[in-house]
């Protein structure tokens, strides 16, 4: 008993100029949907003006976008445009999972699955901080509801970054396997946090992205943390507790191959010795992790957080409101990659 029905930019004038301008430094609502709803689906692809052919760099961090259920003042979406469509590092990729996909050309096609209610009203909004005008073209596809099922929770997206992780000085390694499997983490104090939320609600899984900053020649897996998920204010040892950062993505024996399946994938493989960026995904669609009270998701950078490289994600859940305020998002010189050669360390002496 539903109407589906769909917003986008379409040329009002019939003509074929099907897209919208955002100015540098400009915010715009590009979806404002009133009453009760349910959206279904989103995809989005953009350029920048005189740019025809190419991206400005870097400009899937430069744009962001932050979207407010049921007349809220703080928005339950706020990440990068690349990122909240599954894909870090400030580029687009070709792959596809149930929920996120980045499609031809050169995954420019953007597309959301995630399904998003409210009860009285929605606005999705985009802003441009890239130095040219953007132009954003979208669909907003959606059902026109009389009123949601009774307690139904809302969905909810954030990005977050560490540059670099808290690891360990070289000085504290003696050799190489010391650098890789020394210590002991009985605390998960110092982890690398995908999530931090309060309320009710259910954890949908992450997008995880590493730009590995090491700079010796040797074996240099920058894996090895073990995911720790503490629900409800436990202590640790969590009751989910993991073995490996590719064993939470559900792959094995430090990957390089790049694959994609519907709830878990690794879309960027890195460069040999696992040098340079990856990007891995886990969505827990068939297994939600489910919270009464508050939930915080993390993993180790590297066993006992060795390690100090760049680490961004964006995590997705849904949960009663009102929500743990986002606060602003980071600058976009905050949010660009960082050059290797500014932000490299060595792990070994």
């Amino acid at each position: 008993n539903t109407r589906r029905k769909r917003i986008s930019s379409y040329d009002k004038s019939g003509g074929n100029d099907d897209r919208i301008y955002i100015k540098p430094g400009e915010t715009q609502t590009f979806a404002q949907l009133e009453g009760c709803g349910l959206i279904t689906h989103i995809w989005i692809t953009v350029g920048n003006l005189d740019m025809p052919d190419e991206f400005e760099e870097y400009n899937m961090r430069k744009v962001y976008l932050q979207f407010y259920w049921d007349g809220e003042e703080n928005p339950s979406v706020q990440a990068p445009l690349g990122d909240f469509f599954g894909m870090g590092h400030g580029i687009t990729k070709n792959f596809a999972s149930e929920p996120l996909q980045m499609s031809p050309q050169g995954g420019r096609g953007l597309n959301c699955w995630f399904p998003m209610p409210y009860e009285k009203g929605a606005k999705l909004t985009v802003t441009n901080e890239c130095s040219s005008t953007l132009i954003f073209y979208y669909y907003v596809d959606f059902e026109e509801l009389k009123e949601l099922p009774k307690d139904m929770l809302r969905f909810h997206a954030k990005w977050n970054r560490e540059l670099p992780t808290k690891g360990k000085g070289e000085e504290e390694f003696s050799d190489h396997r010391d650098w890789c499997f020394g210590g002991k983490n009985i605390t998960g104090k110092d982890n690398y946090v995908l999530l931090d939320a309060v309320g009710k609600g259910h954890y949908v899984g992450a997008n995880v992205n590493i730009h590995n900053l090491c700079t010796n020649a040797l074996w240099d897996w920058p894996g090895e943390g073990d995911d720790m998920i503490f629900v409800d204010g436990e202590t640790w040892p969590p009751s989910l507790h993991g073995t490996g950062t590719e064993d939470y993505v559900n792959m094995a024996w430090c990957p390089k191959e790049e694959y994609c399946a519907p709830y878990h994938g690794l879309i960027l493989g890195g460069k040999d010795n696992w040098k340079g960026k990856i990007t891995y995904y886990r969505y827990h669609i068939k297994d939600p992790v489910m919270f009464e009270k508050s939930i915080l998701v993390t993993i180790e950078h590297g066993h006992n957080n060795n390690r100090s490289d760049d680490w961004s994600s964006t995590a997705y859940w849904y949960q009663t409101e009102p929500h743990k305020p986002f606060g602003a998002i980071r600058p976009m010189e905050e949010r660009l990659p960082v050059d290797e050669e500014e932000w490299g360390w060595n792990g070994l002496k």
